[in-house]
């Protein structure tokens, strides 16, 4: 008989900051790790940056100059992740899976692939028809703007980072990037605009948020949880993390 696969949500309070999510990750999956944790999934708005992957021409797919962007009120972090340049900022849906995969599939493909049909689900959920890229081309589309991008990284089988849907997201921010280094596609979209284009209502993150909790349990075929301690900011819940490890670290000493 298979086991319930059980994933603690935890649902980020106000806009967090990029830097901090990087390393409230690590955190968790170190812990994740040794089994000290259930799966958990983040889900936030971030504060706006440009984050950059680990592809080596994705600085230079950053347009605006650092007045500019400084202008916008926003930041550029180097992340950890895979994957090209993007951005992140209110309006847009952010989930961070910290999963042990060898609970689901040890394939990559299938897992990124389970990510994009989370999003494709969530925007069929409100009403716009969105699809996967062709071959090379990562993330989620509404025709030929892109919706949704993706960026993971997996370690010993146990993901970090994930998905950002664009639900109400400020698309100008956009024009200040190439988007996932993509030249040849650079259009970007967003679910409120896709209804625009038939006089619907906007759709924010609280209203994407639980059909995308809906998508994420029919396509990873998990129990989804919430946290017992709802409501914390991220560096409130970083802080939490590490004085439970610092606690653990002891222990062990």
């Amino acid at each position: 008989m298979t086991s319930v696969k059980r994933v603690t949500v935890r649902r980020i309070a106000a806009l967090a900051p990029y830097t901090e999510s990087m390393h409230l990750q690590r955190l968790l999956t170190a812990r994740r790790k040794l089994g000290l944790i259930p799966d958990t999934l983040l889900v936030l708005e971030h504060a706006p940056v440009f984050t950059l992957g680990r592809l080596q021409k994705s600085e230079s797919n950053l347009l605006a100059g650092e007045a500019e962007i400084v202008s916008r009120g926003a930041t550029v972090v180097q992340s950890d992740r895979g994957g090209n340049i993007t951005f992140h900022g209110p309006g847009q849906l952010v989930a961070y899976p910290i999963l042990d995969l060898r609970n689901y599939q040890r394939n990559l493909k299938w897992y990124t692939a389970a990510l994009e049909d989370v999003m494709v689900e969530t925007a069929a959920a409100v009403g716009v028809r969105a699809s996967r890229g062709v071959a090379g081309e990562t993330g989620v589309w509404v025709d030929e703007r892109k919706l949704g991008a993706l960026g993971v990284r997996v370690s010993r089988w146990v993901s970090s980072h994930g998905i950002a849907l664009n639900c109400d997201t400020d698309l100008t921010y956009f024009d200040m990037m190439v988007p996932c280094g993509l030249h040849a596609k650079p259009a970007v979209t967003s679910l409120t605009s896709e209804l625009a284009r038939r006089s619907l209502p906007a759709v924010g993150v609280a209203e994407a948020t639980p059909h995308f909790l809906a998508a994420f349990t029919r396509v990873f075929d998990c129990t989804l949880e919430a946290a017992v301690e709802p409501g914390l900011t991220l560096p409130e819940y970083l802080s939490k993390v590490r004085v439970e490890s610092d606690e653990c670290r002891e222990h062990v000493e």
